[in-house]
């Protein structure tokens, strides 16, 4: 596999979880602070959990 087209299609991939996961994110605590779960000045822990299957 040629080494520059894997760097981009994994930059490809990490950009698109990127935003996924900022969407995603920014819903949950939209959406808890407007159930009053959250006030909207809390510091938040986030954890993400990013696997390659086959090689690990």
């Amino acid at each position: 596999m040629n080494e520059d087209t894997l760097n981009m299609e994994v930059r490809k991939f990490l950009k698109q979880v990127g935003v996924t996961s900022q969407r995603e994110i920014e819903h949950a605590i939209l959406k808890a602070v407007e159930e009053g779960r959250l006030q909207g000045s809390e510091k938040l822990d986030i954890k993400m959990t990013l696997e390659l299957s086959h090689l690990i």
